[in-house]
């Protein structure tokens, strides 16, 4: 099983952004394995944090089921909490059969050499504007989980530089530096403008982890290293930073100057005017998806807002689209699947085990991510944006979790 498991996990970095439904892959296996778990009779150790996470996911699951139900909403919209509620027996099944760190690492370097090369073939050699993944994976969702993928490979040098021989050590910290570069120009690739705001943050996460056992000289070298990748970025036409990032000035000149919001910024700005609008009217209990779009028409047919926005069903914010469709409690459910999993992973920033360092800044910046990816996108609204972050909390929690039991008294 626990080679199951870690291929199960292996897959999950690997084959996410690069094939159809590809994120699909490794937590579905993962949720089919957890159904052995009463015939093996292996009861995974259980403490309050455990518990405090499968609480989390199940309060946000419930919101959402609940809106499903009050609302009358069609099936297509009660996927969302169903793909939350199946990460719990897929987190027992992690707990009880931890998966290799060796798989999970790889996994997330192959992915994102694999990502980064599939959005170089589609920009540079096919000619796309933006590289994007298959199916629901946008350029959006593509560059930002791109970006993270490639982040877990800097949270992995840690682990890396604790293997056994000097050359175990070289060949990992190579694979996870090719990897984090080739995810990050994924990134750059796919002109996600969202992920890159963020990023400084996670690098922030980063720094708490490892900063302290780093020297100035090496502080001072990957300072400039990663000055210089944005500047190169920006500088080289051909991956379009420049012109995605000269265009934020320019759409924001057209709606603050020209009241034109029919661009990226525009909408954007214009959408989260027409939430902080309608949320004062239903902040308790919030407005419900057809009663959202119902006061939206009347907002444009009061020319209180733009036409333009009769073209999207959210607000492209996580927190401002939850509070409006779902009321104080979706809202509560929100921001518990971010800090909760960001407080328990936090906490272990400073031990002194340097691979479960690595676990904690992985799973730290997992939900400091996805709040900044969430900023400007409705991410959890996206199946590739729930289903991995639920499925990386399980992986990372239970590695995480494997390697504390191993080298420190398991917590109760």
């Amino acid at each position: 099983m626990i080679r199951y498991t870690s291929f199960a996990v292996f897959l999950l970095g690997a084959v996410a952004l690069i094939l159809p439904l590809g994120y699909f892959v490794g937590p579905a296996l993962l949720v089919a394995g957890s159904l052995l778990l009463p015939i093996l009779r292996s009861r995974p150790a259980l403490g309050r944090q455990e518990w405090a996470i499968i609480g989390t996911l199940l309060l946000y699951a419930g919101v959402n089921m609940l809106e499903f139900w009050l609302d009358r909403q069609s099936p297509a919209h009660v996927v969302s909490p169903v793909y939350v509620f199946l990460a719990i027996p897929g987190l027992l099944l992690l707990l009880a059969f931890p998966p290799s760190a060796a798989a999970m690492w790889s996994g997330m370097a192959l992915g994102s050499m694999l990502t980064g090369g599939w959005a170089g073939w589609q920009t540079l050699i096919e000619g796309k504007r933006r590289a994007s993944g298959f199916g629901s994976v946008d350029a959006i969702q593509f560059g930002d989980l791109s970006l993270l993928l490639g982040f877990f490979c800097l949270a992995g040098l840690g682990w890396a530089l604790r293997r056994n021989t000097r050359g175990r050590r070289l060949a990992w910290c190579i694979l996870l530096v090719v990897g984090a570069a080739c995810g990050i120009l994924g990134s750059f690739l796919s002109g996600s403008r969202g992920g890159w705001i963020c990023f400084p943050l996670m690098l922030g996460v980063l720094y708490l982890g490892y900063g302290q056992h780093l020297s100035r000289r090496w502080l001072l070298g990957l300072a400039i290293f990663f000055l210089a990748g944005p500047i190169v970025a920006y500088t080289v036409p051909q991956l379009g930073v420049q012109k995605r990032i000269q265009g934020i000035y320019s759409n924001y000149v057209e709606f603050a100057e020209e009241g034109d919001p029919t661009n990226s910024v525009g909408a954007r700005l214009e959408m989260w005017r027409s939430a902080l609008i309608l949320i004062p009217e239903r902040p308790l209990l919030g407005w419900g998806e057809s009663d959202y779009l119902k006061a939206r028409d009347n907002l444009i047919e009061e020319g209180t807002i733009h036409p333009y926005l009769e073209k999207f069903d959210h607000v492209h914010n996580d927190v401002l689209d939850t509070w409006l469709k779902r009321g104080i409690a979706g809202l509560v459910s929100l921001l518990a699947l971010y800090l909760v999993p960001l407080f328990l992973f936090a906490k272990r920033l400073r031990s002194p085990d340097i691979r479960l360092r690595a676990f904690a800044i992985a799973g730290a910046a997992l939900p400091v991510a996805y709040m900044g990816f969430g900023l400007t996108q409705t991410f959890l609204a996206f199946d590739s944006g729930i289903v991995l972050y639920v499925a990386w909390l399980a992986v990372l929690w239970s590695g995480l979790r494997a390697r504390e039991r191993r080298y420190k008294p398991y917590d109760v």
